[in-house]
């Protein structure tokens, strides 16, 4: 049986939209459990009218505390983890649960406009992440194309709409709630890489996802999670040896990064981010450390710069592979 979680804070339109692709999928999930992060625009009365089981919050605890408060009450030994502003095709789930490995993704395009606008253009594939502790979604904002049609095994799915073995948790724990929202999947992505399990990417289910709809792409509150986890990551992640070995990608990465957010008009909520993932590093520091990390991240970093070179260069990664040799080393 599958159980769908989804997490609420506000959106009552968006969480409408996603319960009609619910309802429409040819392998329906036998659960559905919303958890409410303080909604104040009637999403959670709406969920119960559609037949969700409420979990109640009582606060905006953030993605990660409210999924991981899902997925211990969770009954399904499949679970499926929606943002609120995804929509699926009504054979999402039939194809996803017909995957091999721990958990299973597809092919997410761009959903966006008043009326729903649904774009060519990919949103997300699978995240890699490269030496210097930034990530990116693979293939974003990229037209759709036959580099993104093939299935291939991954270790790090977005969660806008995943499908995991339940077993999965037992194994290796759930998201790590001081992250509270963004990047919290790619710490995920790496422990079940650590742990050997791995999962696949199958391009032929496919969603929509209109993206930020809670915050804004470019909310300061956005920026300043973003930057604090990205310091969580090598927090958590990297050995002292390999901060040492890579402390210049790592300079690079996190130093452009803030370019663009002082060019979107957030720089302020970048340093208050930078700041306190400094101040809570020894806090949040790994003790075991997967000495296949470094491989991992190369090949990542390679599949970046692959792709990159292949639609053309984001200005963050061009300036990141010129400035730290053009590839892993």
């Amino acid at each position: 049986m599958i159980t769908a979680i989804v997490p609420v804070w506000n959106g009552r339109d968006l969480l409408s939209r996603l319960l009609d692709t619910l309802e429409a999928q040819t392998l329906r999930a036998g659960e559905l459990l919303v958890v409410d992060n303080g909604s104040t625009d009637g999403a959670p009365e709406l969920a119960r009218q559609r037949g969700a089981r409420v979990i109640a919050m009582g606060r905006n605890a953030g993605f990660a505390a409210a999924v991981n408060r899902a997925i211990r009450e969770a009954r399904g030994d499949r679970i499926a983890v929606l943002n609120t502003d995804v929509e699926l095709a009504p054979d999402y789930f039939a194809i996803l649960a017909d995957a091999e490995g721990w958990f299973a993704t597809g092919k997410i395009l761009r959903q966006g406009g008043s009326r729903g606008f649904r774009s060519p253009r990919i949103d997300g594939t699978f995240d890699a992440m490269c030496r210097g502790g930034t990530a990116w979604r693979v293939g974003s904002g990229r037209l759709d194309g036959p580099m993104f049609s093939d299935p291939c095994a991954i270790t790090s799915p977005p969660w806008t709409a995943v499908l995991f073995r339940a077993e999965l948790f037992q194994r290796i724990g759930y998201l790590e709630e001081t992250f509270e929202s963004y990047l919290e999947d790619v710490d995920f992505g790496l422990r079940s890489a650590a742990h050997g399990l791995t999962g696949l990417y199958v391009p032929a289910a496919v969603a929509w996802h209109r993206g930020s709809a809670t915050l804004g792409q470019w909310h300061p509150e956005t920026i300043r999670r973003i930057a604090r986890n990205q310091i969580f990551l090598v927090a958590r992640h990297y050995p002292g040896r390999l901060i040492f070995r890579w402390w210049w990608p790592i300079a690079v990465a996190q130093l452009l990064w803030g370019a663009v957010a002082f060019r979107h008009g957030c720089g302020l909520a970048w340093l208050r981010g930078k700041f306190q993932g400094l101040r809570n590093f020894g806090a949040v520091r790994g003790r075991n450390f997967d000495p296949g990390l470094p491989e991992l991240l190369r090949a990542g970093e390679h599949t970046i710069c692959d792709l990159q070179v292949s639609t053309g260069f984001d200005p963050y990664w061009r300036w990141y592979f010129l400035l730290t040799g053009g590839g892993a080393k």
